[in-house]
């Protein structure tokens, strides 16, 4: 790519980036007022019940010990960069040993500079992918990925740029694929997150950067691939337990996860015949970057305490289930499934 084309990538990137830390600028901003206002009759009425949950040790379900609330009361500026995080997340998975199951393969994951996306790297590579990671502009987060997939002895390629925009998903699919000779398996995992109280407080810009981002970018990528995707490969989207529950504070949010999970399972009879394989991962609560760069200090600190086992995930708790559903080994007589990966029971 010639050196001007470089500098504008960056800089509609950066532009992105811009958008989205405005965006959570305005949130934040009404988040203080509010909690300000909410401050006055805290205290009084916390309830036993609470104070009993709080009292409950998080569920641990063998192998290492997961860290568990109170966690760091920590705000991240978007898009959140997993280097800055207080508690870094788990991502290597390091009980998971390899066994061939996507020898020879090439995968490309978007969002995979961190979080899920760089767990599901690093479980590809040990099981013989060479790996190619999506990301918007946290190159530092991006370069890190990379040096832990060639650790596992695969290559790595790492590309910047907005899923947004159809014609650079064009243009870095092409790449991967004239760089690596071939494409297995797509993982569609980019998303823009930012909570809001009310729906009066979406406003077009806001809902727009949503859609486009985790709905449009996961079209994109997927059109975007599919001339290259021969029987045998596989398509695998990140959804959401908010997509299959509704969420109050991510109105926006939870309904792309929905719309994901729809164009899941309709992309998965669509391409059914020609013997590619589509389906979802529908997470709880994750230890990544997303969502420090959403909720406030208070409220991450709490994180996951919601769900059954009263913990959030770790990456490398939601890695495994990736390599399940891409490797034909595996999940070849599973397709256009949503599978919930949440830490409540039923999901």
């Amino acid at each position: 790519m010639a050196n001007t084309d470089e500098n504008e990538l960056n800089s509609q990137v950066e532009a992105v980036a811009d958008k989205q830390r405005a965006i959570q600028s305005r949130q934040d901003r009404k988040d203080a007022s509010s909690d300000k206002k909410e401050g006055k009759d805290q205290g009084k009425d916390q309830g036993k019940d609470q104070g009993k949950e709080e009292s409950k040790e998080a569920v641990q379900t063998g192998g290492p010990e997961q860290p568990a609330p109170p966690l760091p009361s920590q705000h991240l500026v978007k898009p959140g960069i997993e280097a800055s995080m207080e508690l870094k997340p788990r991502f290597m998975a390091e009980l998971y040993k390899g066994s061939g199951k996507l020898q020879g393969q090439a995968a490309i994951i978007t969002g995979g500079d961190s979080g899920i996306g760089r767990a599901v790297a690093v479980l590809f590579a040990r099981e013989g992918a060479d790996v190619a990671i999506f990301y918007l502009n946290e190159h530092e987060d991006a370069e890190e990925t990379k040096r832990c997939v060639e650790a596992e002895g695969q290559r790595c390629i790492t590309v910047a740029g907005d899923v947004k925009d159809m014609a650079f998903c064009q243009e870095a699919v092409d790449r991967v694929v004239a760089e690596f000779g071939r494409l297995d398996v797509l993982v569609n995992n980019a998303a823009f997150q930012e909570h809001a109280e009310s729906l009066l407080d979406l406003s077009e810009e806001r809902f727009d950067e949503t859609m486009r981002t985790n709905i449009y970018g996961y079209f994109h990528m997927a059109k975007a691939a599919l001339p290259y995707l021969k029987r045998g490969a596989a398509i695998v989207n990140t959804g959401s337990v908010t997509g299959l529950q509704g969420s109050g504070k991510l109105l926006d949010y939870s309904a792309t996860k929905g719309a994901i999970h729809a164009f899941t399972m309709s992309l998965a009879s669509n391409l059914l015949d020609q013997g590619i394989r589509v389906n979802a991962i529908a997470p709880g609560p994750v230890w990544t970057p997303l969502n420090p760069a959403d909720q406030s200090p208070e409220k991450i600190a709490k994180f996951g305490q919601s769900t059954d086992m009263r913990r959030p995930a770790q990456p490398e708790e939601l890695s495994p289930a990736y390599v399940f559903l891409a490797s034909a080994a595996c999940s070849s007589y599973i397709t256009g499934i949503v599978l919930p990966v949440t830490g409540s029971v039923g999901g």
